[in-house]
């Protein structure tokens, strides 16, 4: 398993982590992910521990809190051997104040978190939203704190526009408190939004993206093809439209996905494989979130890593899943001599 610096940190992290929203399925929002118990994730967390996956991504809102506690009983008796990061933000609770990123929220949430966890410390702890209502001083200097009690090791965000991010970034720098290094964020062949503006502002100010869902909602399994019904499996198959995640035309996907096919055939490798590949290929990309209902499933995934993609299958990929981008990044792309993009 490869290692990288997560951001300008001294922090190395795998570059597969392992998403826990299928441990619990405390909902119906979540049972379509998956409904692993406390004995299914111990094994799973042991496949990752022997892969050298060392990473474990989980949130306060996965299963209302049930997917922390199935990850701290699989991770019990041997946490200093993992990495724990987690995320607080939605709403958990009636009241006025559970939710948001006030002082008030946050502490409360990091303490049941820690008590979910069975652990006294969080090693990347993530706004899990941008809160336009709670001055970013206010989050800032709450995360500050309990990275200096030492409850939380590193701070990151998750789901930032590029001007929430900057702000965040120069409010930690002005007054000198802990900054955010990670930005976990949606990313994948199919969904490549991120690249223009959050990857150069990455690569700027050294924030290193954690990506989720890197296989665009599970259109990018393999089993999604032209003509054909949805496995029955899919998440796709989720009435919660929210889960589906963004639109994406289909004869986009079909492309991309044929690109991935030809790929596949090349390498010897899944398309899932193919995909995860080429992300680990990306600027400022430090981990690429896994998830897994089964054991199957995992040691798939897994066989993401230890290849790499030929710079010819890396543009054959790009240009299967290239889009115009948005004003004023197609006009940027006009004068690259002073200003290059982050990637071909």
């Amino acid at each position: 398993m490869e290692y990288r610096q997560l951001g300008r940190s001294g922090l190395k992290v795998p570059v597969l982590s392992f998403g826990t929203g299928t441990f619990g399925g405390g909902n119906e929002f979540f049972r379509a992910w998956g409904t692993t118990d406390a004995q299914g994730a111990t094994r799973l967390v042991d496949i990752c521990l022997e892969a050298g996956l060392v990473m474990f991504d989980s949130a306060d809102i996965y299963s209302n809190g049930l997917a922390e506690e199935v990850l701290g009983q699989a991770i019990k008796g041997r946490r200093e051997k993992v990495l724990v990061s987690t995320k607080a933000t939605f709403r958990l609770g009636e009241g006025p104040n559970d939710v948001g990123s006030s002082r008030f929220h946050l502490i409360r949430s990091c303490e049941a978190a820690l008590r979910r966890l069975g652990t006294d410390y969080i090693d990347l702890y993530q706004m899990h939203g941008f809160d336009a209502l709670t001055p970013v001083e206010e989050t800032l200097s709450t995360l500050d704190d309990l990275v200096r009690a030492g409850k939380v090791r590193y701070v990151g965000c998750s789901n930032y526009s590029g001007w929430h991010l900057m702000k965040s970034l120069a409010a930690a720098d002005r007054y000198g408190w802990a900054r955010y290094v990670a930005h976990q964020a949606y990313y994948s062949l199919i969904g490549r939004d991120y690249e223009w503006e959050l990857m150069p502002l990455g690569l700027d100010q050294g924030v290193g993206a954690v990506v989720w869902s890197p296989l665009g909602w599970g259109r990018l399994t393999g089993k999604v093809r032209r003509g054909a019904p949805l496995p029955e499996t899919s998440r796709l198959r989720s009435q919660i439209s929210t889960e589906k995640g963004p639109p994406v035309d289909d004869e986009y996907l079909y492309r991309v996905v044929d690109a991935l096919d030809a790929v596949a055939a090349e390498t010897g490798k899944t398309v899932p494989q193919v995909a995860l590949n080429w992300l680990l290929r990306r600027p400022t990309v430090a981990s690429v979130i896994i998830g897994a209902r089964n054991e199957d499933q995992l040691r798939q995934n897994l066989g993401a890593v230890g290849w790499e993609l030929t710079p010819a299958q890396v543009a054959k990929l790009d240009a299967a899943s290239a889009v115009t981008p948005p004003y004023p990044y197609w006009h940027q792309l006009g004068f690259t001599e002073r200003n290059p993009p982050p990637v071909g």
